[in-house]
């Protein structure tokens, strides 16, 4: 049976920029922009994946927005930086949701290797007219002397920066006097390539090499020590640190937060624990990726 055309199916009402009918999605964000990073569906809805990211996301903003706040109580605006940006949804949201309703100096940059993501990011933030976010296909090492970044930045976050970045961004943000640092660790084979080649060699010394002596504990014990080295690097430089779980990441085993912020302690201690620790599990060559000279004047 044929329908009439009275009985065509009326076309879907255009969405409203923003929402606040579901319960996940913060009040002012924009629907068009979580489309586009497809978070929202075409129809305004979240599949359970989605809302498993936005669940990410906006639980790290619960971290940052009080550092932004921060920021600008204290200079007026705010700069940050976000390391391993991949498809930005973070640098978006905080956009979005902070950044936008600022309009002065405050700025985003995205630094991301892969140059179809930044093309993408930059796409973006043209078509949302979000004139404060900029994207460079940089790796970290690249940006700290890129004269595409200024001298100093407030806030420095890397989420799940892959290969040498999540150190490399520390490397970057106590260069560029951040105030702010927002890690979410990942990639910690590095140190336990070191403490595999070393192994033969610790083995005799004392029992403590038996945390790592089978290869699979070599790889965990690894990537502990690993982030137990970042604290106290940071701290040998005069930061306050936090470490936390990330609620909502069950589903990866890097859910670690480091938050550090520059308070100006003291940093004989940590500096001398940073060493004993490189010393006790055999690391001596790794002192150059864990330095402690004092990066603030």
């Amino acid at each position: 049976m044929k329908h009439s055309k009275g009985q065509s199916k009326p076309a879907a009402a255009p969405l409203p920029r923003t929402v606040t009918d579901i319960p996940e999605i913060k009040p002012g964000q924009s629907v068009a922009l979580l489309q586009e990073l497809h978070i929202l569906t075409r129809d305004g809805k979240l599949n359970q994946d989605s809302r498993r990211k936005l669940k990410q996301v906006y639980h790290l903003y619960q971290f940052i927005e009080p550092l932004l706040n921060d920021v600008v109580a204290d200079k007026g605006s705010v700069s940050l930086v976000d390391h391993g940006a991949g498809k930005s949804y973070l640098g978006f949201i905080l956009y979005d949701l902070f950044f936008k309703p600022l309009a002065d100096a405050s700025h985003i940059y995205g630094i991301e290797t892969r140059d179809e993501l930044v093309q993408r990011s930059r796409e973006l933030a043209a078509k949302f007219e979000f004139p404060g976010m900029s994207f460079l296909p940089l790796s970290v090492a690249e940006s700290t002397t890129s004269s595409e970044l200024p001298a100093s930045i407030d806030i420095v976050t890397a989420l799940h920066a892959c290969n040498t970045a999540t150190d490399d961004a520390i490397d970057f943000a106590l260069k560029k006097h951040a105030k702010h640092i927002v890690l979410v660790p990942c990639c910690q084979a590095e140190v336990a390539s070191v403490l595999r080649k070393n192994k033969g060699q610790s083995l005799g010394k004392s029992a403590l090499t038996e945390i790592w002596r089978h290869p699979i504990h070599t790889r965990e014990f690894g990537s502990q020590v690993t982030n137990v080295l970042r604290c106290l690097q940071l701290e040998a430089h005069g930061y306050q640190v936090s470490v936390t779980e990330l609620v909502g990441w069950e589903h990866s085993m890097k859910n670690e937060l480091i938050v550090a912020t520059y308070k100006d302690l003291p940093r004989k201690r940590p500096a001398d624990r940073l060493k004993e620790v490189l010393d006790t599990v055999g690391l001596q060559e790794m002192n150059h990726r864990f330095y402690t000279e004092a990066a603030h004047d």
